[in-house]
């Protein structure tokens, strides 16, 4: 195949097996419908599999879910552009905007109402950050009269700690940096986030300690906007692609995530 003169072509072309083919036009009216993918993202003071980081010396972002989108743009044969969120809710909240075409997220049923997941690459659980001054010492005791759990509105890992502590205080809170700032000023016994999230933000908050065992045990996976069946077939064979390649893992370990588990091999969420 001759591809030295450059031809404007109505589908991209994606690299498999060596051979360039062409990806099928209804793919990429649904995945890619403004010629360019626009990756939804998280972002936050420390990373994980969800969250990004800003860096400040260079105004872009960083992060697992910005390495994998962007593998999946060039596998399109499209340019990338990243819509920052505060969190998954916030993404999740608009999915039905069009705004965005595809996007990585935590895993609960709730979501579902918004958005169409494919495979997960990677294995989430969420437990708590709590206070210096705290006397909790296990996740069973945040379900206690009194005890003020801090989450990021309308994400999975906030709907969890609701279900298991239905005697805490809830605070709901718009970011990550907002339940920081939160704790800071102690109004706030705990924060409910991913281990991978609060192993980051320990460090922000001197004195403060990550429970052992989780209160939610799901997965991240690659979401579309309801209604996409080819673009969904589409991420979610890339995701198995990224995983089999070693892509995943090393998105991770680029972040210092090496705790990070990546989802076996077919994991559907």
């Amino acid at each position: 195949m001759n591809i030295t003169n450059p031809v404007r072509l109505s589908f991209a072309v994606i690299l498999a097996c060596g051979v360039l083919m062409p990806a099928k036009a209804d793919v990429m009216s649904e995945l890619a419908p403004t010629g360019k993918l626009r990756v939804a993202i998280a972002v936050a003071p420390a990373p994980s599999a969800l969250y990004a980081i800003k860096d400040e010396a260079t105004g872009q972002y960083r992060g697992v879910t910005v390495e994998l989108g962007s593998a999946l743009a060039k596998k399109l044969g499209v340019p990338v552009e990243f819509l920052p969120h505060l969190a998954s809710g916030e993404i999740q909240n608009s999915a039905a905007s069009g705004k965005w075409d595809v996007t990585f997220m935590p895993v609960d049923e709730e979501r579902r109402k918004f958005v169409d997941f494919g495979n997960a690459y990677h294995l989430l659980q969420s437990t708590y950050l709590v206070a210096p001054a705290s006397r909790l010492t296990k996740v069973e005791d945040a379900n206690a009269a009194g005890i003020r759990i801090g989450g990021v509105a309308d994400t999975a890992t906030f709907r969890a700690a609701q279900r298991t502590a239905p005697n805490a205080t809830f605070v709901t809170l718009p970011g990550v940096e907002a339940a920081v700032a939160s704790m800071k000023a102690g109004e706030i016994d705990c924060i409910a986030l991913s281990r991978e999230s609060l192993s980051g933000l320990a460090a922000k908050i001197p004195g403060s300690r990550i429970l052992d065992g989780g209160f939610l045990n799901s997965s991240t996976a690659v979401a579309v906007p309801k209604g996409k069946p080819e673009a969904l077939a589409y991420v979610s064979q890339f995701v198995e692609d990224a995983k089999a390649s070693g892509l995943v893992r090393k998105a991770f370990d680029a972040m210092n995530l090496q705790n990070s588990q990546v989802a076996p091999a077919g994991m559907k969420p």
